[in-house]
């Protein structure tokens, strides 16, 4: 009988004498939270608006929960729909992403993150949207306007739903215009506007100057500013800025330079083309 006493292994006794001792408290807690909840309410609505837009604000969204759901402040928390609430959260074209949970003492919060715009289009029947980050078509509203690039002119692409994608070449190729340019220090402040021509072809806006800044397509595209900086650095400093009405780098490998009255290219156009060729 001792022998058999002494062959026991105790530690694994007591290792699972501890497990079930571990799994009953585990069961006392999760019965007395479950309990808690029932009884507890939320005491506060908390609500976290972030992103550098400001098209919807802490009331938007405390109103927006409100007229779904009802007033949340002083209800029990297991009657708070979470789930429901962030996901309708998200049906808001202007909301990238939503997050709703419960803390410790009761506080609800919400923390909402808004969609980044990059472009404001207006097509050619006047229809406008924005279109964000992550080339989704956002709805126009009177209460913000983002300060952002706006193309217009023979846009055919229009606005039918809230954050459909993007679907013509001619738009994405404006969004490509946008991206390139916003970090660059001449371009960022050069250009006023996008405008689309008649003849489908992109041309920039300047600040300075006059000049219809025809590039086509973004196709190329780097080259193509590069070439229009050379514009600015070599030949206008030379000629004026009212030499010129229209500046096209269109085509590889070329500045063609239209005299205001008549097309005329000069020595020094000329010998920017010959290096362009070279390259």
């Amino acid at each position: 009988m001792l022998d058999k006493i002494r062959n026991i292994k105790w530690r694994q006794v007591g290792y699972f004498f501890l497990s079930i001792v571990a799994l009953v408290g585990v069961g006392m807690l999760m019965s007395l939270v479950n309990k808690k909840d029932q009884v507890q309410v939320c005491s506060a609505l908390k609500v976290m608006v972030e992103g550098k837009e400001t098209f919807i604000d802490q009331t938007d969204i405390t109103s927006m929960i409100q007229e779904k759901f009802g007033r949340v402040v002083g209800r029990p928390l297991n009657e708070i729909p979470l789930q429901k609430i962030e996901t309708e959260l998200r049906k808001s074209p202007y909301v990238s992403e939503a997050d709703v949970h419960m803390d410790m003492d009761g506080t609800m919060k919400v923390q909402v993150m808004q969609r980044e715009v990059v472009l404001r289009v207006i097509n050619q029947n006047g229809q406008e949207y924005y279109v964000d980050s992550k080339n989704q078509k956002i709805p126009v509203t009177l209460k913000y306007v983002p300060h952002v690039m706006v193309a217009n002119g023979f846009i055919g692409e229009g606005y039918k739903k809230s954050l459909e994608p993007v679907q013509t070449k001619a738009v994405k190729d404006l969004i490509k215009v946008v991206e390139q340019t916003k970090n660059d220090e001449l371009w960022s402040n050069q250009i006023v506007q996008l405008y689309v021509n008649n003849e489908r072809d992109i041309e920039i806006v300047p600040r300075v100057g006059d000049q219809q800044l025809v590039i086509g397509n973004a196709d190329s595209l780097s080259y193509k500013l590069d070439r229009l900086t050379k514009f600015y650095t070599h030949i206008l400093p030379k000629v004026g800025n009212d030499a010129y009405s229209k500046v096209n780098v269109k085509y590889g490998g070329q500045i063609i330079c239209e005299r205001k009255g008549e097309w005329f290219m000069d020595s020094l156009q000329m010998k920017i083309n010959k290096d362009n060729l070279m390259r």
